[in-house]
């Protein structure tokens, strides 16, 4: 086997690297170079799946002062990459099949009984509801006050429900302690269990927040 076979490489410990590029790939297509080929470079606008073939060297330069809109006008140019963002494919509203009066009319139809329906994202409007559709966001729904088992037992002692306001908690423990305290009660000492139980009910609902 002759030394310099291409076939030879395959036991070389390193291999001839240049020669088998040489071997493997086509001559550079830049005029007056023989290195092989093997990157490509788009040809350019109007021939977008064809490609020069060039060597690493002539490769760069070829990018360098590629552009793919040369000789386009800047309207043109804006008009080309706002359809590049669909893939330049034709578009339209969401829930119409074309982009004409007469189907915007046919949904028209469809979707009158939308027209005082809320439609904050403008969706019916789309879909061919009245121009005039409600677009208010609802009014969000108040946020309900978590009441954990120590809090219900608590308001429980003071004879409370769950949704007690803090206005109601407060003149509630205004009352109890009018009614329970012996001072009011002839010295009457008899409910100062009951008076104890509600201070500290009262205590941690006001150490919870929630009075």
């Amino acid at each position: 086997m002759a030394s310099d076979s291409p076939l030879f490489d395959r036991i070389r410990v390193k291999p001839d690297k240049d020669r088998r590029l040489r071997s493997e790939h086509p001559a550079c297509q830049w005029p007056g170079c023989t290195n092989a080929a093997p990157h490509r470079a788009p040809k350019g606008r109007g021939a977008e799946n064809e490609y020069w073939l060039f060597c690493l060297a002539h490769v760069r330069e070829y990018n360098q002062t590629y552009n793919y809109f040369s000789g386009m006008k800047d309207d043109e140019v804006a008009s080309y990459q706002k359809d590049a963002l669909t893939g330049h494919r034709p578009t339209w509203k969401m829930g119409m099949s074309g982009n004409s009066a007469k189907a915007a009319h046919k949904k028209r139809g469809k979707y009158k009984d939308y027209d005082n329906a809320l439609d904050p994202f403008g969706m019916f409007r789309e879909m061919g509801g009245a121009a005039g559709a409600k677009g208010e966001k609802a009014a969000p729904a108040p946020e309900r006050r978590q009441v954990r088992n120590a809090e219900r037992k608590a308001l429980d002692a003071m004879g409370l429900d769950p949704d007690a306001e803090k206005t109601d908690i407060k003149a509630k423990f205004k009352e109890l302690v009018k009614r329970h305290h012996p001072d009011v009660n002839g010295g009457d000492r008899s409910t100062e269990d009951k008076l104890r139980e509600i201070i500290q009910a009262y205590n941690y609902l006001k150490s919870v927040g929630f009075c």
